[in-house]
């Protein structure tokens, strides 16, 4: 994954393209491709619809998208969205990467971005937004060790795939940066980031595969556990839920859980947010104002393109001196002292 600058429902169905207050004399339109967890997956993908309804109600776009139902409507998604009906298309997720660059490469004059992915080299008419989610993710790898009561922290992903397996890195590293810092023993279950092995459920919506793999992490000794795998994370909050905050904490991914899973909102430590809100909106802008190049945008923790969320219910599950050191790592993750990919 290159890291440089700093900062839809099926074909078959197009029919039902679902418009953001649809004006017929809108003069600019963003239009976004959902992965298969769908709009309104607590996510990634409503994430970036929310950086296009901020797009809408701040710039006066027109906002359409396109759910993906399976890998199979990626490519009839874009399509449908070709021929001058958006002048900017925003594609979610790295599997959408081979899609996006086959209709950029067929299309030169149609203006892209994805998120999660990017192109090297870049292409003139694709914007990828990537984040290091590692700089996050190593914080809340170091809270969850100090946290922990059991000594045994867990991760799982969904797919093995680049925009998750950072999360798991950052994490399995914060954590053992912690036991070097503390002389403790705290065991991360679940990835090995020398091996590239670990857990994953090999898909991004079943909450069936979120309790169990939770529940056979929390069987073997994890009282935090961190879900990389969207929608399927919300599996796990529900077994949090069921066993209580007491035996088991869930670490959310990409949005601010407690915000977005108001039910369980109580099961959270915290999440590690990945502002594709923000980035998306910057694309869209930059669309509109004649600014747009093609390229690769990166949120980190300088632009707070990536951070932790607050801890919320969690407040007093997290000492001052663990706050302290969270903010004095973030500042030589941002230095540069503190490298989180070694």
């Amino acid at each position: 994954m290159l890291y440089s600058e700093k900062f839809f429902v099926s074909a078959a169905v197009t029919a039902s393209l679902l418009l953001g207050s649809v004006s017929a004399a809108a003069a600019f339109t963003a239009c976004e491709v959902t992965d298969t967890g769908g709009i309104d997956d607590n996510s990634f993908n409503q994430t970036a619809w929310k950086g296009v309804l901020d797009a809408k109600e701040k710039l006066g776009v027109e906002a359409r998208y396109l759910e993906s139902q399976a890998e199979t409507d990626y490519e009839a998604n874009i399509n449908s969205l070709l021929g001058g009906q958006c002048d900017v298309i925003i594609t979610v997720g790295f599997l959408l990467g081979d899609a996006t660059k086959k209709a950029a490469e067929a299309n030169p004059e149609q203006k892209f971005s994805i998120v999660d992915f990017s192109y090297d080299p870049p292409l003139n008419n694709v914007v990828g937004q990537v984040y290091a989610t590692d700089e996050a993710a190593f914080l809340a790898g170091y809270l969850a060790a100090g946290v922990s009561k059991s000594g045994t922290i867990g991760v799982f992903g969904g797919i093995n795939i680049p925009p998750v397996t950072i999360f798991m890195d950052g994490f399995y590293r914060g954590a053992n940066y912690y036991n070097k810092q503390k002389g403790t023993k705290v065991a991360v279950l679940g990835w090995n980031p020398e091996t590239r092995e670990g857990l994953f459920t090999n898909n991004f919506d079943s909450l069936d595969d979120g309790r169990a793999f939770a529940q056979n992490l929390y069987d073997e000794g994890a009282d935090i556990v961190l879900p990389v795998a969207g929608p399927v994370g919300l599996g796990s909050a529900a077994l949090a839920d069921e066993l209580g905050t007491d035996k088991l904490k869930i670490i959310g991914v990409d949005a601010d859980l407690y915000l977005t899973d108001p039910q369980k909102k109580h099961v959270y430590l915290t999440s590690i947010t990945k502002r594709m809100d923000s980035t998306v909106y910057a694309v869209i802008e930059a669309a509109m104002k004649g600014t747009y190049k093609g390229g690769v945008l990166v949120g980190s923790l300088e632009n707070d393109g990536v951070g932790l969320a607050p801890f919320h219910d969690m407040e007093n599950e997290v000492s001052d001196e663990m706050k302290q050191e969270l903010a004095d790592i973030r500042k030589a993750i941002i230095d540069g002292t503190i490298k989180v990919n070694e």
